[in-house]
């Protein structure tokens, strides 16, 4: 491997002190304009690179963030990077990104990688078999900020934002009860983590508030894959008594599950109405267009890094604050509309 130019190797060429040489890169006023040029152009010929990292850690500070996330490849997670990029490159940071692959085996060996690699701080969306903060001990030994996001955890000293998930699974039950559904369904994640475990607990609001009775065999455990939505169209071809209501908290799924019931001769919604979760673009290329929650993911991923930046440069504190909340909101299409 050919040996890294250095500021020592441009100053021996060009008989000037080291000292000239990294002010005039650094393009400091002290300098004149011809020795920078100068300078500058022999850096240029020899292939010399900034080490960054290095002048960095001489600062104590990166300028990286941490993200780890469950899985790359969805939509909604998509959008939370989009957003979380958008403010980091305004404020001069790079991310660092992984995924967890829905393992907590491998969400540790992330968070090890991120707490050497010296990131300034770290955003978290856990996996579904995370079940302590252990792993993420070390960053808060060394006052490295933690914020974990849609998937949270609690941690008496990281702040977790997330949409009110009770909130929504209870309009997305009630709406399918507004529209005359009286045996309602509800296909869910691992009830481990806090956005399933909560849109149930919506779920169930809705049902008795509305005097629907709670039926454990109406609730579908899966990892919301488009398998799993295939899995639940045959479990409701099987029932004897058919849900007429269909909540699925994943619109991917959804549309895996409503493809092969419009296939098996269901007609949506008139046979049974189905509503999904995230507002992924396919809900708007099934036809029927799907119902569904709109989950606001580039917010959330511009509010995660603009919260963990705004901390580092000491603008706020963000562990004066457990939770932040955003706003959701019920799209509804005809995939739900029994009622004209």
């Amino acid at each position: 491997m050919e040996k890294e130019t250095t500021i020592y190797d441009i100053a021996r060429l060009l008989n000037l002190s080291p000292a000239t040489v990294s002010r005039a890169l650094n393009d400091h006023p002290a300098i004149n304009s011809n020795t920078k040029s100068m300078i500058t152009a022999t850096a240029k010929e020899m292939g010399y690179r900034s080490n960054t990292f290095a002048s960095n850690l001489r600062r104590q500070r990166t300028n990286t963030i941490g993200v780890i996330v469950p899985r790359l490849n969805s939509n909604f997670m998509s959008t939370v990077l989009a957003g979380m990029e958008k403010v980091a490159n305004k404020a001069s940071y790079n991310l660092i990104i992984s995924q967890s692959l829905e393992s907590v085996k491998k969400e540790m060996a992330n968070a090890k990688t991120m707490f050497n690699s010296r990131v300034d701080g770290l955003l978290v969306s856990v996996a579904y078999d995370t079940e302590n903060t252990d792993h993420f001990d070390a960053f808060i030994t060394k006052g490295i900020p933690l914020l974990f996001f849609d998937r949270v955890i609690e941690h008496k000293q990281g702040t977790n934002i997330v949409i009110d998930n009770v909130k929504a699974g209870y309009e997305a039950t009630a709406h399918l009860i507004q529209q005359g559904c009286q045996r309602i369904m509800h296909v869910t994640g691992n009830l481990k983590r806090n956005v399933y475990a909560d849109r149930l607990k919506g779920y169930k609001l809705a049902l008795m508030e509305f005097g629907r009775p709670y039926n454990d065999e109406l609730i579908m455990v899966t990892d919301l894959s488009q398998d799993a939505g295939m899995m639940a169209a045959g479990t409701i071809q099987s029932m004897d008594k058919r849900p007429d209501g269909l909540f699925v908290t994943n619109d991917f799924c959804a549309v895996s599950c409503m493809r092969m019931l419009k296939q098996a001769g269901f007609s949506i919604p008139g046979d049974i109405a189905i509503v999904g979760f995230n507002n992924d673009p396919v809900s708007t290329v099934i036809d029927p267009n799907l119902t569904t929650i709109n989950y606001p993911g580039e917010k959330m991923g511009e509010i995660a890094a603009q919260s963990l930046i705004n901390h580092l440069n000491g603008a706020m504190d963000i562990q004066t604050t457990n939770t932040i909340i955003l706003h959701s909101e019920l799209i509804v299409r005809e995939s739900s509309q029994k009622k004209s």
